[in-house]
């Protein structure tokens, strides 16, 4: 299954390659202060393969806070957060926003909370290495061409 998603601009995109196709996608609503003032409810497949394309590289903003391990990649025109991304060991590694899923039946999306209170960073790299999307591409802007790998 192909999922498309974007910004509301249309500035940031993404195709990710979801196989196989599934009976249901886990939408994960984090409760930290950011994930609820942005509407950010994230999905990955550890299988899947992510591709990003930037029209207008200098309309990307990438906030971090906390522990600084992960990065928000913000439309500086339209605001909304499509994706974040962490780079581990040299690997960078994304979850997808599925309020930016342009084509995606929403009966399929499962949703529940997420709370990440307390969790260490060692732990939290580890759940990322396991559960985010590890064939991530940025494509399509300068500055922001990079491989996972």
């Amino acid at each position: 299954m192909l999922i498309h998603g974007q910004c509301h601009c249309g500035n940031i995109s993404f195709v990710l390659r979801w196989e196989p196709d599934p009976a249901e996608i886990a939408a994960r609503a984090c409760t930290c202060s950011f994930c609820r003032k942005h509407g950010g409810v994230w999905a990955s497949n550890p299988g899947g393969a992510l591709k990003i394309t930037i029209k207008h590289s200098g309309q990307l903003s990438r906030y971090a806070f906390g522990t600084h391990t992960a990065e928000f990649q913000v439309c500086a025109c339209c605001g909304v957060v499509p994706l974040v991304t962490s780079r581990i060991d040299g690997r960078l590694y994304a979850v997808v926003n599925v309020n930016t899923f342009e084509d995606v039946d929403p009966e399929l999306l499962r949703h529940a909370s997420s709370s990440l209170d307390g969790e260490g960073k060692e732990v939290r790299l580890e759940r990322r290495q396991r559960n985010w999307i590890a064939d991530v591409a940025f494509v399509g802007a300068g500055d922001c061409t990079l491989r996972s790998n």
